[in-house]
């Protein structure tokens, strides 16, 4: 049976993960719209300045069997010295010869670009969903949370991919925890210091509190490994259209002395509106909207970033006490924690004092690339 790859055909690349995994998955997608404006080379300020991609999609006999995004991010490797090349959205079938196709077309396009090795999943950038599930396939994934079936890890070590930089999300059931255990003598000092003020973050001036947060996240993830910072306008550029489904209660900043110097936010969690709406804006979607609000449980930490000047302080614990002190009051069950690496020992000493259960291992795969491959 023949294989056909087709570059830049995005009707094909959306559709893909359905015509792959079935209506019985644990996949999540964007909604089409999104997924097209996080990919449009013109107005995404990521595309626009520092980074380049294209996608491919495998064909066999009329079907769709597969797709993946190939792409450089310039600022990342002038900042590490690299020449890496990323790929992402990686959906295929349970196929070597689809998954070899796949990945050989983004790596000989990624090493066409100068790059030396390949390794993913990056569906664009460090801050935004990562790595490849290894662990934890029964589990359905949070918001900003990824998942990939038990079959993407395999086929990747088949093609010569190694695994790299493990990583977990985590589940929280808020209804047995009792916020206050968060709360010692620097956090209390904290709460009652008129230097300090923790303020809910609301749609009525939204743009100003992320522009705060970009700045925050630039300053606290600043150590991270494979952190590039963040420009204002790629921060904002895809939290588009977030304020409408926010809930107010949830996300909070920390002012000191009037200046910002941590920030958690936190939606809903939206993928079982996603999963109503076939990810796709249509009549009905208001309706799956509203029904939504009025029955969320689940939500989801987006990010949490303390400036480093002010880490060891307590703001950490104060933040989160607000946090599950107000899902508790909402009604909300559980809470979902994007990933966390295996190197970051503070983080995953927060998550065993929260009673923090793994939901997920994650890996980066990578693969070295030959001089000449894809020419």
């Amino acid at each position: 049976m023949n294989l056909e790859l087709r570059e830049g055909d995005f009707d094909a690349f959306f559709a893909a993960p359905f015509a792959c995994y079935g209506d019985d998955t644990h996949f999540v997608s964007p909604m089409k719209g999104d997924l097209a404006r996080a990919l449009d080379a013109e107005k995404n300020p990521l595309f626009r300045q520092f980074a380049r991609r294209t996608w491919y999609t495998a064909h066999r006999d009329g079907r769709i069997v597969g797709r993946i995004l190939a792409h450089v991010h310039d600022a990342s490797n002038r900042l590490y010295a690299q020449k890496r090349g990323y790929f992402g959205l990686f959906d295929c079938i349970d196929d070597i010869a689809v998954a070899r196709s796949l990945l050989d077309a983004a790596a000989g396009w990624v090493s066409r670009q100068g790059c030396d090795e390949l390794a993913g999943s990056f569906n664009l950038t460090i801050t935004q969903m990562i790595g490849v599930v290894t662990d934890g396939f029964g589990h359905a994934p949070y918001t900003y949370q990824e998942y990939t079936p038990p079959h993407i890890a395999r086929l990747l070590e088949a093609c010569g991919f190694e695994r790299i930089f493990p990583m977990r999300t985590f589940e929280m059931d808020v209804r047995g925890y009792d916020p206050d255990q968060l709360l010692g003598n620097r956090q209390r000092a904290l709460a009652s210091d008129p230097d300090w003020r923790f303020a809910p973050i609301r749609r009525r001036g939204f743009e100003g509190r992320l522009r705060e947060a970009c700045a925050v996240l630039n300053d606290g993830f600043a150590a991270n490994p494979m952190f590039v910072p963040l420009t204002e306008a790629e921060f904002l550029y895809p939290c588009a259209g977030m304020m409408w489904i926010i809930d107010e209660r949830l996300s909070c900043t920390a002012y000191y002395r009037g200046e910002p110097v941590g920030v958690l936010l936190c939606v809903p969690d939206l993928n079982p509106f996603l999963h109503a709406t076939g990810f796709r804006l249509k009549w009905s979607t208001l309706w799956h909207l509203l029904r939504f609000r009025a029955s969320r449980k689940r939500a989801a930490v987006i990010f949490f970033s303390v400036r480093q000047a002010f880490h060891g302080q307590g703001v950490n614990g104060v933040l989160l006490h607000r946090l599950l002190t107000a899902m508790r009051g909402a009604g909300y069950s559980h809470l979902g924690i994007s990933w966390v690496s295996d190197t970051n020992g503070a983080s995953l000493r927060q998550m065993e004092k929260l009673g923090a259960t793994e939901l997920h291992r994650l890996h980066l795969f990578r693969r070295a690339l030959a001089p000449d491959h894809g020419n």
